[in-house]
Order: C-alpha cells, then structure tokens, then sequence
C-alpha cells in the first residue's frame, strides 16, 4: 500500500465512497455527500468501521499515514461531491475536510507515547481547559513592490513569506495582503484523563488538543469526550525561542465526539438488568440498598439514606419560559472528628456513576467552579469541580477550612445549577448540574448540642446554609452498649482486612444499581403531593410567629426531591405517598436534630435562613440596654461597662461577649474609640 500513487489512492477512496451501502442498498457517502451540500456543510465524517470491512489495508493506511490518505480523501471527497453540484464542490474546495469517527482502538491518555508520532489515534478524557476562538492563517497572500499577488501555504506556526514573486521575480520587500489571505477558525482544548481512570497517588496525564474548522466550540469544560487525531511533536520553545532537542506532544483533532451529555459510564449487560430488578422487588430493598451503603461504617443509617438519594437525585424541570427547577439535592454533615464523615464522602465519591472528590483546605473558589487563565497570549477557560461533576455528585471536605470567598462561589451552582465567569473578555455560562455533599467540623472541635448550628459552624454563609436540603449532625457521645459494639466492629474489619459483614449489595453491584436508577423521572401522584402540602404547611404554622423565620418554598423543594430520589431508587414511574412521608420523617429528622433554637427548644428555620427567634431576642434586649446607657446625649459606652450591665440583665458571661461579637460582626455597634463602643446611627 506504501508504493500506491496519491491518483491511484484518491480512486481508491472515491470507489469507497460511491461503493458503500446500508441494509438497504441505499448509497450511504453519497447520501451524507447530499446533505452536505443541502445543509451547506464542509465535513464529511466517515465511520472508520466502513473503511475497515471495504479494504483493510486502506485503513491501516490511513492510520499509519494519515496526512498524505486525508489529503486523496479529500480529493475523493471533492470530485464524489463535484459529480452531485459542481457549483458548491468548487465553492468549498478548499474547506472540505473529511473526518473519521470510530476507530476501533481507544488509546489511554497515559500510554500515548512516541511509537503514535504522525499516526492517527482516539483517545478518550474529559475537557478542562478551551481557548478563546482565534483565526488562523492557512494561505497568505502577499504583495511585491510592483502590487502582484502570490499566495503562500501556511503550515508551521512561523509566517511564511514566498521566495519570490510568481511574475516579476521580486524576492524581498514582501507586505501582507489580510483580506485576500485565508484563515480558518482555530481553538486549543486540554483534554485530561478520567478521573476514575486515574492510578492512586498519580499526576493526570493531559493533551492540548489543536481543534479547526467547523467544528470549533462543540466540546466544553465539563464535558467527556472521544477525539480522534494525529499525533504531533513539535519544538519546546517554553525555555526561549532557540530550538532544543526537546519536543512536546500535541494532537491535531480530525473529530470531536460529546460523550459527557449523561453520566453513562457503567456498562450495564442484561443480566445486570434482571439483578437490579430482582432487588428493586424485593420487600427489604430499601433497607438493602441503605446497609450496602458505606458497609466499613457503622450505624447512621439516616447519613446513608441521604447518601443514596443525592446521588440518584430529583428530577431536573425545564419550564416553557427556560426556567429550571433542579433536581439535585445537597446535603451537609457537620459534626465531631473520627465519626466517619470523610470516608462516607470518599464512598460516595466512588460509588457515584460521577464523583469528584476535594478537600476544603486544598481548593480555591476557581478550583471548585470555573476560571479564566492567560496562556501564551491566549485566555483559556478552565474548569472547576462542580463544573466537571456536571450530573454527578461533588464532594466537598473539610468545608469549614475554605476562605469565604471561596465559598460564596458556589451559590450559584447549588441553586441554579449554572457557573458563569465573566473575566479577561469571557463570558460564559457553564452546567454544573451537580449534587454537592459537604463536611465541616465545628469550630471549637465538638459540637456543642447548648449551641445553636450556626454557632458551631462559625462563619458559614446562612445564603449558602440555606441551600443545603439536609444537615445532618454527627456526635460522638459514649454509651458502653455503642462503645463496644463499634470496637469489635472495627476490630473485625481489621481481623479480616474485609468487611465486619458482608454487605447486602456487592460495590460493583450498587454502582451499577445507582447508574440505572438515575435514568427513571417518575411523576408525583395526588397522593404523595397532599401529604407533602400538608407537611409543608403544617410547618409555616408551627413555624409562625412575630419574630421566627418560617420555612420557605425552598423547603417544600426539597420535599418534593426527596420524594422523587426515593421513588427513584426503588425503580417506580410514581412518586407514592410512601415515598412522601419518608421525605417527611427525613425532613422531621433534620428539624429535631439542626433547626431547633437551643434557647427555646422550638423548631426554627431562622437557624438555618436567618436567626433564630432566641437570638433575636437576646440582640434586642442588648441593644436596649445600650441605648439605656448610651442616653439621651447618646454619649460613647465603655466595653466593660456593657457587658457588666448584660450580665446584669441575666445574661452569662459567655453569652454576654459572644452577644457583643455578634453585634460588631453585624455592624449593629462599632468602635468610637479604642474601649468604647457606640450604636450604628447614634
């Protein structure tokens, strides 16, 4: 095949394209040929498999050599077009690119090496990075002196000038010509291994991936892709401008496949199928599914259940007017260290269909979301977790030890499930339809059941607390009973270096459970939806009052995706009025456990959206007792000397100096003068 003549080849390829056909006996090529031409499309994509049943040496050829068998391709391409429209082959001549899909070899971004230099390959990874859209030049037109036109190819990344002038001879003294040069749309794209393909204690292994023509702008950050390209080593120039002997890689994409539209990844056979159908039946598989969950931890059974149903989810809503509901649900654990909070995100994180697991302390707010970064002269987007979780579940460690800043970044993306930037002449909306699931440790390094939840969490946002639809709080109180049920528990996980017990549901099993209950939107029925209304409402009343904050929509919200993760899990089209006052004793549980004020031993939502009716009342008494002391001439108080006076007021010495903290932290008081403190206005 190497000796064969570019004519013979280019025959060779049109007999491809003018032989092949479907089950039919309808030409297949000269079909696409046809649309393109209607659609006024420049790329004729060719299914590799084709080309390997109608002469396998051909496409051995094109992966071996593919610069010079594209270019007879595209030769083929052009006169099988030329004999259908004349007119709009010419006319497209020079933009007709022919691109293969499917080749039948996935190639590990890790195991890509120099044996693929100028070989065709497919690699498969994720899009972390994508360029602003440039032009690049593919012929120049340059003027001589005497104003004669002559056009040079384009093909290295130094402008080429041509020797000399096609009719006068002149050999210097060249000007560009840019409105009769040629360009084509170009794009740089970073594509980054999968994360679940990733070795333990292993660096990704990336490609930046040259992208041109039309088909530009189809992949994005976040999405999983299948590229097909040539391999290419090209001079390091990062150490100056002098050529070394040291190249770096980079791949020339001939076509971009989105993979990353559903989070599909776990092949499913159909015995697997009947499995996960038999265990949806079963009476007890509920309590199954909630036991296989983190099997290595003991007990929290009401943890695991929110586990399961984050990472199967809602269902996501899109209203005629583009208004999105979102179906992902978010949960929170706060609660002592050594409880078991991070190795039930690590579970999580590996038994989601898509998991990204991160640390607090480690990750920045463009880590979490999406940043803008300049690049050799060009800005490239890159994104972040929740962007690169999009339909699956991020999870977030250690969420006290992130700067606030950071934080803030993520309350777009928990409720509207979007990350938009805006920087360096970027503006861009990305999906991060993504659960989040996470951890914080209290401040003080326990928590404190005295103490309200947002007093031992400390700074964390109520706008960003209020987006949680569950908290959870985990403790560590010893009772002998516990104590010694979970020493031998883990005694024996050790003993074995397995399971204490095996788990109702195999790891594997699971995942796969999880991937295909996440495909199920079932419908709310009028009975799930009365008992959810009624819960709903029956806490705005409870919840009344002059000075407490009542439930908000959101928390009917969340209600309903609880409801429907349920359904989900166990495989029903319905959500049942079971699967509503589950929501409900969930929902029950968290009020008990985070949303009732310490002071009056009530439920209050102002706990988790605002203050707690407690709180609000010690703020008021406090400022009355400034004022009192302040007076008429509304004169600077000592710090002592209120704080004497709220300890007067029944107030304990601690509460009466968090109570001043509170007050400057919320710029109701400020300092007039070192020791001395006034109200804001007086």
């Amino acid at each position: 095949m190497a000796t064969l003549a570019s004519g013979k080849l280019s025959e060779m390829f049109e007999d491809f394209l003018k032989s092949v056909v479907d089950r039919g006996g309808n030409p297949v090529y000269r079909s696409k040929i046809s649309q393109l031409i209607s659609s006024e499309g420049k790329s004729l994509v060719v299914d590799f498999g084709d080309l390997l049943k109608y002469n396998s040496d051909l496409a051995n050829r094109v992966m071996l050599e593919p610069d010079s068998s594209l270019a007879s391709f595209r030769i083929a391409a052009f006169e099988t077009m030329r004999s259908e429209n004349a007119l709009y082959a010419d006319r497209v001549k020079r933009e007709l690119t022919v691109r293969l899909r499917g080749l039948p070899d996935l190639v590990p971004l890790r195991k890509v090496d120099t044996s693929h230099i100028d070989h065709m390959i497919a690699i498969s990874g994720m899009v972390v990075r994508t360029s602003e859209l440039r032009p690049m030049m593919t012929e120049g037109a340059w003027v001589c002196p005497s104003g004669h036109l002559t056009y040079q190819e384009q093909d290295d990344l130094a402008l080429k000038r041509p020797p000399k002038c096609e009719l006068c001879g002149e050999i210097r003294n060249f000007e560009l010509d840019r409105r009769h040069s040629r360009f084509v749309d170009f794009q740089i794209v970073r594509v980054q291994e999968l994360p679940e393909e990733l070795p333990p204690g292993q660096l990704p292994q990336f490609f930046d991936v040259n992208i041109e023509g039309d088909i530009v702008n189809m992949a994005r950050p976040g999405d999983r892709v299948v590229m097909t390209g040539v391999l290419r080593a090209v001079p390091d120039y990062s150490v100056g401008q002098v050529k070394t002997r040291l190249f770096r890689s980079q791949i020339d994409c001939n076509h971009v496949e989105v993979k990353g539209k559903e989070p599909d990844q776990v092949l499913l056979t159909k015995e697997d199928e009947e499995m996960i159908k038999k265990i949806a039946g079963s009476r007890d598989a509920y309590e199954r599914l909630i036991n296989s969950v983190a099997p290595v931890i003991l007990g929290h059974p009401a943890e695991k259940e929110a586990i399961l149903l984050m990472i199967t989810g809602g269902s996501a809503t899109q209203l005629p007017d583009g208004t999105k509901l979102r179906g992902d649900l978010n949960v929170l654990f706060v609660g002592d260290p050594g409880t078991g909070k991070s190795e039930m995100l690590k579970f999580a994180a590996q038994v989601a269909p898509r998991g990204l697991y991160a640390s607090g302390r480690g990750a920045s707010a463009a880590g979490l979301t999406a940043a803008v970064i300049r690049e050799k002269n060009t800005f490239m987007l890159e994104a972040g977790v929740v962007v690169l979780a999009d339909q699956g579940v991020a999870m977030i460690d250690e969420f006290e030890k992130m700067k606030n800043e950071d934080r803030t970044a993520l309350h777009e993306a928990m409720e509207q499930n979007t990350v938009t930037v805006a920087k360096g002449g970027i503006f861009a909306t990305l999906n991060a339809r993504t659960a989040v699931l996470a951890a914080c440790n209290p401040v003080l390094g326990r928590y404190n059941p005295f103490q309200n939840l947002i007093e031992n969490i400390g700074t964390l946002p109520l706008p960003l607390l209020s987006r949680f639809d569950l908290i959870f709080v985990f403790r560590d109180q010893p009772t002998p009973d516990e104590d010694e049920r979970l020493a031998s528990h883990i005694l024996a996980v050790h003993a074995k270096k397995s399971y204490a017990a095996p788990p109702p549901i195999e790891f594997s099993l699971l995942k796969k459970y999880l991937t295909y209950a996440k495909r199920i939107s079932p419908a709310l029925t009028k009975q799930a939806m009365d008992r959810l209304r009624d819960f709903y409402l029956q806490l705005r009343r409870t919840s009344g009052g002059e000075d407490s904050i009542p439930p908000t929509p959101r928390t009917l919200e969340a209600l309903i995706r609880i409801a429907t993760a349920r359904a989900k899990v166990l495989l029903r089209e319905e959500v049942t009025e079971e699967d509503a006052l589950a929501a409900v004793a969930l929902m029950n549980r968290m009020v008990e456990d985070v949303l009732t004020d310490a002071a009056t031993k009530k439920a209050d939502f102002g706990i988790q959206l605002g203050k707690p009716v407690g709180e609000t009342k010690n703020l008021r008494a406090a400022m009355e007792v400034l004022k009192a002391l302040e007076g008429t001439e509304k004169k600077p108080v000592e710090r002592k000397q209120f704080k004497d006076e709220l300890i007067r007021a029944k107030f304990t010495d601690e509460d009466a100096e968090r109570m001043i903290r509170t007050m400057f932290r919320e710029g109701m008081v400020y300092e007039s003068k070192p020791g001395f403190i006034r109200r804001l206005g007086s």
